[in-house]
């Protein structure tokens, strides 16, 4: 077994982990501090500090589960759905801007057609 430190809330914790797990420990840590650091918990007494981190975190996987979005991605997300609605709208008015142009090329023949025979 190998040990790393990580540090959350400021405070650093000893944790044994299997060799190759070192990295995805880590990052779990730095996840952890994350949330710490969100909830406003540094300097709480450690269990404090880390039931607060542990509530977001579970709240983030109960969001998961219930099918709802983080709203950054949410956001994202609706950002991307605006853009692509204002293409199909500029399309759009393209598409009627070709139509009217074509309208005016017809007509302009036409009277230019006249104008020769007359």
């Amino acid at each position: 077994m190998a040990n790393i430190d990580l540090e959350i809330g400021g405070r650093r914790f000893a944790v044994s982990v299997q060799p190759g797990e070192e990295h995805h420990i880590d990052l779990l840590g730095r996840m952890i501090d994350s949330r710490v650091r969100d909830a406003n918990a540094v300097g709480q007494s450690e269990p404090r500090m880390l039931l607060y981190g542990a509530l977001l975190l579970a709240d983030e996987v109960h969001a998961l589960r219930e099918g709802e979005k983080d709203p950054l991605v949410q956001q994202a997300a609706e950002r991307e759905e605006s853009k692509a609605a204002a293409k199909e709208a500029d399309r759009a008015v393209a598409r009627r801007i070709d139509s009217i142009t074509q309208r005016i090329e017809n007509i302009v023949r036409h009277l230019e057609g006249e104008s020769r025979d007359a």
